[in-house]
């Protein structure tokens, strides 16, 4: 009997797939935007005809979320990469100013290293590949081990549909051995650019070590806060669905819920009504007990629906329950609640005024949620304004849903399933992740002036730089004649100051 070191395998496979990225790399170097254009749009053709049977096979290899969701998420990702990537220049000349004679050429930053989690891996492995080949760029997938066979499987697809129409081979591709080892080392490698952790924090410590710039996609556990002048009914109806959807796997998902005490009770009956249930306390330790306390997560009990859980810590709910809610007054050191939970709970805070919920909002982003992201649900402009200024998070949503509004779909942000965030100090922008993450600038300018004469960078004193400064449309001559002038005034100004000091020494 043969044995084969799993973990070696990897690694080798890593240095194999790299090799040919390299290849890739300097191939697609040559390409023009309209060529790789070509590329993107034989991908998105190719799979769109799959993205049901992608949705079915990803819930049934994760065990995470359900494949309705995951089917309706990944047709929101491929309209969004059809509509927003039609037209937009990432390589070559993408901006050119007449007026000040200068331009800005796109350059791709060569091969990336992507991670993909195993809560969306159709969805977010179809939004790095269609952001790199749009952007001119290899990228070498390194899916989460649950997700292994959904993303390997899309993957091939769309290196597939992609190579026919031209691009290179090697330039998408995706480890077939996975393992830590061989994601290290795709990180690692000395061709790799840059590396995209999308969701997957047991390897932010590993990406951290690889030395290479990161893009750090995280999860975070959004807070919300319903203001007085909130329209209540909607913004739970908002809140309900965004948590809810796919068993609460979406990266901004809400999970706190803080209510200006005007609005409280009318949030809590909202609530109740449009499918939450608030747990009393001896529910609430059994579901702890079942998710682990203190941060400590089961992962076998993420992405499952709210009457699962919780007859699975066993008490009765409602068939139709959507979200499971604990209704909490402080934030304690032992907070059973801190971090992401990715399954539909929500945690209810009441506080007097927006001045104490902004704290506690604060309090939650500083202490649990590393700054991805916040919602307000508001009228006050004001108040909105306040929120907006003071807190330290990666993106700010306005009466919209969390999960939906921040990848895009509900906002004018840039559609992107990779979010980022300021998880840990970790991660290069905050930005909604697109296309132009992945180059860089080039900067063109044409020479617009002279080099200016030596009594520019005369120090003697600020007024002849003021006439120098001015002067800056005269001609020589009358340049010369006004820097003349600014040095007569100096000279009598120097000669009233020895007048004054001779005189001053005489009545001495």
């Amino acid at each position: 009997m043969k044995f084969i070191d799993k973990d070696l395998l990897s690694v080798q496979e890593a240095r194999i797939l790299m090799e040919h990225a390299g290849e890739a790399k300097t191939a697609l170097a040559l390409y023009t935007q309209e060529k790789l254009d070509r590329c993107l749009w034989a991908m998105l053709e190719a799979i769109r005809g799959c993205l049901k049977e992608l949705a079915v096979e990803s819930a049934e290899e994760t065990g995470y979320g359900n494949w309705q969701d995951k089917y309706r998420k990944n047709c929101l990702v491929w309209n969004q990469m059809s509509q927003s990537l039609k037209g937009m220049r990432c390589v070559g000349l993408v901006e050119e100013n007449p007026g000040s004679k200068t331009a800005k050429i796109g350059v791709p930053l060569g091969i990336i290293a992507a991670l993909v989690p195993a809560t969306s891996p159709v969805s977010t492995t179809l939004f790095l590949a269609a952001i790199s080949v749009k952007s001119g760029n290899a990228v070498v997938f390194a899916p989460h081990p649950r997700a292994g066979r959904t993303v390997q499987k899309t993957v091939k697809l769309l290196a597939m549909a992609a190579e026919a129409a031209g691009l290179p081979q090697g330039a998408v591709s995706c480890l077939g051995t996975v393992g830590k080892e061989g994601t290290a080392a795709l990180m690692g490698h000395p061709l790799t650019s840059l590396v995209i952790n999308t969701g997957v924090p047991g390897l932010l410590k590993a990406c951290r070590e690889s030395g290479k710039p990161l893009i750090c996609g995280g999860i975070g556990p959004s807070p919300v806060f319903i203001e007085r002048t909130a329209d209540v009914k909607r913004a739970v109806g908002y809140i309900i669905a965004s948590r809810s959807f796919d068993c609460g796997t979406l990266a901004a998902a809400e999970q706190y819920v803080v209510a200006d005490r005007q609005a409280a009770a009318e949030a809590k009956r909202e609530m109740l009504s449009q499918g939450a249930y608030f747990m009393n306390e001896e529910e609430e330790a059994r579901l702890i007990g079942l998710l682990g306390p203190n941060g400590s997560r089961e992962t076998e009990y993420m992405g499952k629906t709210a009457v699962w859980l919780a007859q699975k810590a066993g008490f009765p709910v409602p068939e139709d329950t959507k979200v499971l809610v604990s209704q909490q007054t402080y934030i304690t050191d032992f907070n059973p609640y801190s971090g992401a939970l990715l399954c539909p709970v929500l945690v209810f805070y009441i506080e007097d005024d927006w001045m104490y919920a902004c704290e506690k909002c604060m309090e939650l982003l500083v202490n649990e949620s590393c700054g991805h992201t916040l919602v307000i649900h508001s009228e006050n402009e004001d108040v909105i304004r306040q929120f907006m200024l003071k807190k330290p998070v990666g993106r700010i949503l306005v009466n919209t849903p969390a999960a939906f509004g921040a990848m895009g779909v509900t906002t004018d942000l840039f559609p992107s399933m990779t979010l980022g965030g300021l998880t840990a100090g970790l991660g290069i922008t905050s930005d909604n992740v697109s296309p132009m993450n992945l180059v860089y600038m080039r900067n063109a300018a044409w020479g617009v002036r002279e080099i200016p004469g030596p009594e520019a960078f005369d120090d003697g004193g600020t007024g002849r730089m003021e006439a120098v400064r001015a002067g800056a449309d005269m001609s020589a001559d009358q340049n010369a004649a006004a820097v003349r002038d600014e040095n007569r005034k100096e000279d009598t100004l120097d000669v009233a100051g020895l007048l004054k000091a001779v005189l001053r020494h005489l009545e001495d």
